[in-house]
């Protein structure tokens, strides 16, 4: 699975990250890499949120575990 991030430098100096496949997933950080490090985080942690509440994954997860 590959996520796009967009990102923007604002007038102010601050960085602004955003998954567009992701509504709501958008952070903002002092640097670029502090801004795609937190928007990253919270991509996987909005996608764990929905698995463990039952909702439907977005189409473009496909996630397989085997036990052995």
């Amino acid at each position: 699975m590959t996520l796009s991030v967009e990102l923007e430098r604002e007038d102010d100096g601050r960085w602004l990250a955003e998954v567009p496949a992701l509504p709501g997933v958008l952070t903002y950080g002092d640097s670029r890499g502090a801004a795609l490090a937190r928007v990253q985080a919270l991509a996987l942690r909005v996608l764990a949120e929905r698995l463990e509440h039952g909702e439907e994954a977005p189409e473009f997860v496909s996630v397989s575990f085997l036990a052995a």
